[in-house]
């Protein structure tokens, strides 16, 4: 009989707590429910969103391959204006840019890897899109402003020959040629074997009366 009471007791007790907290139950299960459906709803969402990204950058790269560059350039104003933090955005960006520099359209080019630069996803299409940059301010006699971007690149990691070899560059129009020749160096010791144009950074060395050893492990000169 007590164990029957106590039975008893506990489940006017449970039935108490519900009529407390039932509404809060219910509400918890709806919040909970509706944030699973929502969640499944943004996953299916972003993945159609990347799709398209996707197949725009596809577009406009097959366009660009076959030379029909006015054709791509709706594809690129899509994927600028409606997927601007997407990767494939500055993919498409440093590409558009190449195509422009071959069709003599600079300050356009320049745009489109300014876009990439501020835009940049992954963080090394940033450093890529800096360097190229740089290098089209330095080809437009800018060489203050090719300085500007390299020194505001932050690491240049994975990159520090190309990066050494366009200071070399900048310092040699700057005509400050033994911070030139420290540059090319630099750019030498930092090339992997195999990797760069050694034979052209030796030219460069060469020109302006630096001493490139004979040896070609890189401890004597720089290339980008």
């Amino acid at each position: 009989m007590s164990d029957l009471y106590d039975t008893h007791e506990q489940g006017e007790r449970v039935k108490s707590w519900l009529r407390e907290n039932g509404s809060a139950i219910v509400m918890g299960l709806v919040l909970a429910f509706g944030l699973m459906f929502g969640f499944k709803q943004f996953q299916s969402w972003e993945t159609g969103k990347r799709q398209q990204a996707s197949a725009e950058y596809q577009v406009m790269l097959d366009l660009l391959e076959s030379g029909n560059l006015d054709a791509a350039v709706p594809n690129y104003t899509v994927l600028k204006s409606d997927f601007p933090n997407s990767a494939y955005t500055s993919m498409a960006a440093l590409m558009m840019a190449k195509a422009r520099l071959k069709a003599g359209q600079v300050d356009l080019a320049a745009s489109a890897l300014t876009l990439a630069m501020e835009n940049a996803q992954p963080e090394p299409m940033k450093v890529i899109a800096t360097a190229r940059l740089a290098r089209v301010r330095l080809n437009q006699g800018d060489t203050d402003a090719a300085q500007t971007l390299l020194d505001g690149v932050g690491s240049e990691k994975g990159f520090e020959a190309q990066f050494a070899e366009l200071r070399g560059d900048i310092y040699l129009a700057k005509g400050e040629n033994e911070l030139a020749i420290q540059s090319y160096r630099e750019s030498l010791e930092q090339l992997e074997q195999g990797v760069g144009n050694r034979a052209y950074l030796t030219i460069k060395l060469e020109a302006l009366g630096a001493v490139v050893g004979a040896n070609s492990d890189g401890s004597d000169g720089g290339e980008m």
